[in-house]
């Protein structure tokens, strides 16, 4: 971590296309690198997402497990700061030790990740209430017994209806707090601010390259989705990738301005 006594402020940096390109390259070549700590931390994702699965397959429990299954990905910034950490020492040219990139993450819990990661579960949560509410609102009355004869339901009016509005509630929701998340947890990661500041900044640079990172992303979405199709299987290449990559574009966003003494 960058020398907590130094005073710098971070710097807003215009974002191209070309630099989506770099950060994703940048990300192939540290997962190439050290591939076991994307399959490590893509694991928990894996293993979740076969338990909601499970869930809505062998249980029927379909009200709430769309829910989760939608706003699970949502929480994949705060999974990716180990590699976020990885990509650090990388780009340092340090080494790997397991222990060093596990002993930095747990030291967050003295810092300002674990605040930030309230943020996330607090959004996550408000998600799936609001999910719970709309399905309600919509499919109420239905009898959904279980999901191998509650599935035409959706085909309905009003299950159309209750798709096409949590659709556009839930990308509104992913739309925020991915301009709140999309650099901050690397700059908790890499520098000593609070999560506030690291929050706003990331918001700015939504708002300096708005159609860049729209198409950031939209990518994330549509990767995200497609490593989910084979049986969450997907997840163990498209998650380290983002993740490294993630780290190298916050660095390509961000710099670190001296303050002057006053």
């Amino acid at each position: 971590m960058a020398d907590s006594s130094e005073r710098v402020r971070p710097e807003v940096l215009r974002v191209e296309g070309s630099d989506l390109r770099a950060a994703l390259g940048a990300g192939w070549r540290d997962f190439l690198k050290v591939p076991h700590y994307g399959l490590f931390f893509a694991a928990f994702y894996v293993a979740g997402g076969w338990l909601v699965w499970w869930s809505l397959t062998a249980k029927g429990q379909l009200w709430w497990s769309l829910a989760a299954g939608a706003g699970f990905p949502i929480l994949g910034p705060f999974i990716a700061c180990g590699l976020y950490e990885v990509s650090r020492r990388l780009e340092r040219g340090a080494s790997t030790p397991a222990g060093d990139v596990l002993g930095v993450i747990l030291r967050q819990k003295d810092r300002q990740i674990p605040s930030m990661a309230a943020v996330i579960v607090v959004f996550f949560l408000f998600w799936n209430f609001l999910a719970h509410m709309i399905f309600a609102l919509f499919l109420g009355n239905a009898v959904m017994t279980n999901v191998s004869s509650s599935l035409a339901v959706f085909a309905t009016g009003p299950g159309l209806a209750m798709l096409a509005v949590g659709t556009g509630v839930g990308a509104v929701f992913a739309g925020v707090l991915f301009s709140l998340t999309v650099v901050s947890l690397p700059m908790l990661l890499d520098r000593e601010v609070d999560f506030v500041t690291a929050m706003i900044t990331s918001f700015q640079v939504v708002r300096e390259s708005p159609l860049v990172m729209l198409g950031w992303g939209a990518l994330i979405a549509v990767l995200l989705f497609l490593a989910m199709l084979p049986g969450f299987f997907g997840l163990f290449l498209v998650l380290p990738v983002l993740g490294h990559a993630s780290w190298h574009l916050y660095r390509r966003a961000i710099i670190w301005e001296p303050v002057a003494a006053g």
